[in-house]
This record gives structure tokens, sequence and C-alpha cells, in this order.
């Protein structure tokens, strides 16, 4: 197998702007444990184009070059290009809906590509299931940061 694509959605009870904000670089030190990412930009505002590096978040097995790929804080979307140099290359969207003034559904899509025999493995190990209990730990993360921050 080449090429996977995962889907999940989940709900909050927190403002969409709240939570859309937590969505980048920056804002993942915030509720991630362990984040960490080199910023090769001259700020933390996010905008298309940014370029920032990660050594062992989401899936990667090494260096991760992250370019993001489309910014529209507007509708609460963001699209990033995640390329692991020799491995795989993805992208991942996030996306959050206001359901009500306090409540908002965030959704989640991982899509890889392999580059490789170790790109594949991975691929066909990434299953559905697993990929359920990725989003759901975002999920407990998520909680689990608001709890403290309030």
């Amino acid at each position: 197998m080449k090429s996977i694509e995962h889907t999940r959605a989940f709900d909050m009870d927190r403002p969409a702007a709240e939570l859309f904000a937590l969505f980048s670089p920056e804002g993942e030190t915030r509720w991630v444990p362990g984040w960490n990412y080199e910023n090769l930009m001259e700020t933390t505002v996010l905008c298309e184009d940014y370029v920032f590096l990660t050594r062992t978040q989401d899936h990667g097995s090494g260096e991760t070059i992250w370019v993001v790929k489309r910014y529209d804080p507007a509708a609460y979307r963001v699209e990033f290009y995640r390329i692991e140099p020799n491995q795989k290359v993805g992208t991942v969207k996030v996306r959050c809906t206001a359901l009500d003034s306090e409540r908002t559904r965030v959704e989640v899509t991982y899509k890889y590509q392999a580059l490789s025999r170790a790109g594949e493995a991975f691929i066909s190990g990434f299953s559905a299931t697993a990929y359920d209990g990725f989003i759901d730990e975002w999920q407990t993360l998520l909680t689990n940061y608001f709890d403290s921050t309030c």
C-alpha cells in the first residue's frame, strides 16, 4: 500500500476561535506534551508557506519538514504539508466548525503517500483503528489543557 487517508471528528465545549488558535506550531506547545518545533521563520504568526521542523512528533521517524499549505482563520481551517525525506509525504487538515457559540466540531484528516519501503510499512500499519486512537488522544489532551487553564 502506497497511500492512505483517514478523517475523524470530535466535539468540544469551547468556541471555535479558541480551539482553532491551538492548531499551529506555537499553539500546539500549549497542549501537546513534548511538542517541540524549530521555527525557521522570523515570526510565530502563522501564514501560508510558513515552514517549521519537528524531530519526533506525529508519526515521525525523524526530522519532518512542515509547510503551511492553506491557512484560512476566518473559516477556522488550516492545512499542512509534512515531508519526511525518504519515508513519506503527508497532508494534515484541521477544520473547526462552530456548532453554537460554545461548542465546536474539530475535523482532522491525515493523508500519507509512501516514498520508500519504510513509508509503505508505516502506511500498512496506519489503520482506521490506530487513527481513531490517535485523534481520541487529541481530544483528551485538549480537554486536559482546558481543564488545567480554568
